[in-house]
């Protein structure tokens, strides 16, 4: 038809018809991915991966030391909390599948599913004197000897004169520590650290059924303390009488045998108790005279720094694979904060060696608190030693270096002479050994080849994140060497 419904003068041409055929196109295979946390290198040529996705970055201050100052660490160690869980880089070991060794214990199953890690069946994670019929009176530094009106704190808003003092019952037969409901900033948060206890003793102690009075979101003990304190109500009273609740029916279930029998059916402590004990101990001595970590000297061997413990987990417990019947050495300890860890996590006999007097000193005082610590909670580390002195020449370190399974070396800020040094001290190592270093042995500087590294070292290149260290909040790399 033409325009307006007029016929059309010429004939329009007839529409071409589209013939569709399938063409099927082969494939080509994928690349296998490469990993992105590490990378094997050769002894001839190191190819670093591309870096993690990077994590929020938290608001911390940089140190304006490139490694140093402690002061910096307590503003992480008050911000941070409880680790459950690691950033993971890699596969977990283990499963969170149920073993018929399982035999329908809710608790152990609870356990397994909190923590993808091997099974240590050898571990034995109860202190047997912290529960004995006679109470136990370790010479713990209580938090009211840090924090209360005699060190010039403030009481909590709404408390009275007779209502700061309190005490706390730990999951043992070890006589309670004492509290005082006070706040100031860089002291012991007396509330914060309640709450915490009373969270680990449900998720590590007790069942299912047990940890419901203690942490149930409605009508537990701790949900009364959360609500007492709230700035609605501030009603410290109630929190007292939520406390003394918490107190009395956790001291029946130590009396009547549930929580050394519950121990007795694990082998491991989640990462988030090692480090509330951890952070507890580090509280109680090192914190109130952290400033005599800053007294070093520049561009010495004998600078301090510190790894958190996350990274610490990661290490351990992820890549290393530790057990509680290997050695674990520190060398370059500091205030023996991994050396405690790594008896305390793993359960293995672990050594550090210092050579700075107000290193060592704090660590002296930490390992004290730490035993004790230890046998209030009712678990027991493995054994801990710590050695004054330089570790190229001191004997004991010399002699266990040959048993190690795991060493660390902290050698960021360490001088090539001080590293070379190292190399020639691996020469003893036993095959297997670990290595990690936070520069690599075989490529120092990243320019030259160490001959004598490459030639008894295989080395792997990691990133750890963010907030992992006590010298920046930046991400960085590590290295973890083993002995050929």
């Amino acid at each position: 038809m033409g325009l307006f419904g007029q016929k059309a003068k010429h004939k329009t041409a007839a529409a071409p018809t589209m013939r569709v055929e399938k063409v099927v196109v082969p494939t080509k295979p994928r690349p296998k991915p490469m990993p992105s946390t590490s990378v094997r290198a050769s002894s001839t040529h190191l190819s670093l991966p591309a870096k993690l996705s990077p994590i929020p970055r938290s608001s911390r201050p940089k140190s304006i030391s490139p490694y140093p100052s402690s002061s910096d660490e307590r503003r992480i160690e008050r911000k941070r909390k409880a680790v459950t869980s690691t950033p993971r880089d890699s596969p977990v070991f283990g499963n969170d599948t149920e073993s018929e060794d399982d035999d329908g214990d809710p608790f152990r199953k609870r356990m397994r599913r909190s923590d993808g890690r091997l099974v240590d069946a050898n571990r034995k994670l109860r202190y047997k004197k912290a529960f004995s019929d006679e109470i136990r009176k370790p010479n713990i530094i209580h938090a009211a000897d840090i924090a209360s009106r005699a060190t010039k704190c403030p009481a909590i808003p709404g408390a009275k004169d007779n209502e700061v003092a309190i005490e706390v019952q730990y999951p043992s037969r070890c006589a309670r520590e004492r509290y005082e409901l006070v706040w100031q900033k860089d002291k012991i948060d007396a509330v914060k650290d309640i709450l915490a206890i009373i969270e680990s003793v449900a998720e590590t102690y007790l069942t299912d059924a047990d940890s419901k009075a203690f942490i149930d979101h409605n009508t537990s003990f701790r949900r009364q303390m959360e609500r007492a304190i709230s700035e609605k109500y501030r009603d410290v009273s109630a929190f007292r009488s939520a406390l003394d609740s918490y107190n009395s029916r956790l001291l029946e279930l130590v009396k009547d045998g549930t929580v050394a029998k519950n121990l007795d059916r694990i082998h491991h402590l989640p990462s988030s108790l090692v480090s509330l004990i951890l952070t507890q101990v580090y509280d109680r001595t090192v914190a109130p005279k952290v400033e005599m970590l800053t007294k070093y000297d520049a561009g010495s061997d004998n600078v301090y720094g510190e790894l958190l413990h996350p990274f610490v987990t990661k290490i351990l417990v992820e890549q290393t694979k530790m057990t509680s019947d290997q050695v674990f050495i520190d060398l370059g300890s500091g205030v023996g904060n991994v050396v405690l860890q790594a008896a305390l996590e793993i359960g293995c006999r672990s050594y550090g060696c210092e050579m700075m007097e107000n290193a060592c000193n704090l660590a002296e005082a930490q390992e004290k608190e730490f035993r004790s610590r230890c046998m209030l909670w009712g678990v027991a580390p493995g054994r801990v030693q710590l050695e004054r002195g330089d570790f190229r020449t001191n004997s004991k370190i010399l002699e266990v270096l040959k048993e190690a399974d795991v060493i660390l070396v902290n050698n960021k800020a360490f001088t090539s002479s001080l590293n070379d040094a190292l190399i020639n001290m691996f020469l003893d190592l036993k095959k297997g050994c670990k290595i990690i270093s936070l520069k690599s042995f075989v490529y120092d500087n990243k320019t030259a080849i160490n001959d004598v590294a490459t030639s008894i070292l295989d080395f792997e290149y990691f990133r750890y994140h963010e907030n992992w260290v006590s010298w920046t909040g930046s991400d960085g790399e590590y290295y973890i060497s083993t002995r050929k």
